[in-house]
């Protein structure tokens, strides 16, 4: 089968990780893009495939529902799959209203558009952090474990997948949805914990870690989520939930101290500050449902992906200046 795919959000991290993995696959004849350009898109990111002629960016919101239409049938859209979302709590605890916006108003724009249409299936891109903190000796969750997010940013991720999952009920759209593990890789804005302590540790700068820093989570290479959300794309199962996990969990404290020590910076560059409000301690999901269902399975080791992780950094700082603010 001939794919069309709109990726919604691709000027982002996973996104333009996506788009990269896309191009790379033989049943994909065209894929467009779709960013509202925010603070954490970086076009700089796609530079290398912006003249490739089965990429086309647009730049637009998800809730311009008349633009998405003209694109679904200009482009004979086949599949769609939304990265499209505000994703960094901190700011989400500041300020909830964006990511109502984005993560909510706008899947529920994607989803009106989709029942309009013979797509054959649209792909939620969500998070573990819907299911909320586990307990230290609780056995990782799997796709029926109860939804409780700590966070505005989890609850709008929640939300969206509530809708998606009602959407299939009501009307049978044809959806599914991802629920990946903490993501890192290239192409990862510096906010975020692992670009940030690259930085901070290249400029010899204070790296800020919240409370004890050992709070724990499962660490997913980007490139090992592209291809599960591949696999979901392209074989899972109408109105089905996927969690996408790597079984490598490691407290952010542990992160931090290896990167540093990649690096030859200082341990005591490390500054714990408060910690900050609803702050889960653990993330952890089961993928069983995936690998049984698909031959997908998580193929980067932690400490490898962090060495390909710090060295793309190290090699990659003009990438920086691609942000518009």
């Amino acid at each position: 089968m001939v794919m069309n795919v709109l990726v919604t959000g691709g000027a982002g991290f996973i996104g333009s990780n996506f788009v990269h993995f896309l191009l790379k696959q033989p049943s994909v004849d065209r894929i467009v893009n779709v960013d509202a350009l925010t603070y954490a898109a970086n076009l700089t990111s796609l530079s290398d495939v912006a003249q490739d002629k089965r990429y086309r960016f647009v730049h637009a919101d998800i809730n311009n529902t008349d633009k998405l239409r003209q694109l679904i049938k200009e482009e004979r859209i086949t599949h769609l799959v939304n990265f499209a979302a505000e994703s960094h709590v901190d700011r989400s605890i500041i300020d909830a209203t964006p990511f109502y916006h984005s993560n909510v108003a706008g899947v529920l724009s994607l989803l009106t558009v989709v029942k309009e249409t013979s797509l054959t299936r649209f792909l939620q891109v969500s998070t573990d952090e819907v299911y909320g903190t586990i307990g230290t000796h609780q056995r990782p969750v799997d796709e029926q474990g109860q939804i409780k997010p700590s966070s505005p940013y989890a609850a709008s991720k929640a939300a969206a997948n509530l809708f998606v999952l009602a959407d299939f009920k009501t009307y049978q759209t044809p959806v599914v949805i991802s629920r990946s593990a903490n993501n890192y890789g290239p192409y990862q804005h510096p906010e975020k914990l692992i670009p940030k302590t690259i930085q901070n540790g290249l400029a010899g700068r204070p790296i800020p870690v919240y409370g004890s820093g050992h709070q724990i989570r499962d660490w997913l290479a980007v490139s090992d989520n592209c291809a599960a959300i591949w696999a979901v794309l392209t074989q899972g199962v109408d109105g089905q939930v996927y969690n996408v996990a790597a079984g490598q969990e490691a407290a952010n404290l542990s992160i931090i101290s290896r990167i540093l020590r990649r690096l030859n910076a200082a341990p005591d560059l490390i500054e714990h500050v408060t910690d900050r409000p609803g702050h889960d301690f653990r993330y952890a999901m089961t993928h069983e449902k995936l690998t049984s269902l698909t031959d997908w399975h998580p193929r980067i080791s932690l400490d490898s992906g962090l060495a390909q992780t710090v060295a793309w950094y190290t090699n990659h700082q003009d990438w920086l200046k691609g942000f518009r603010n």
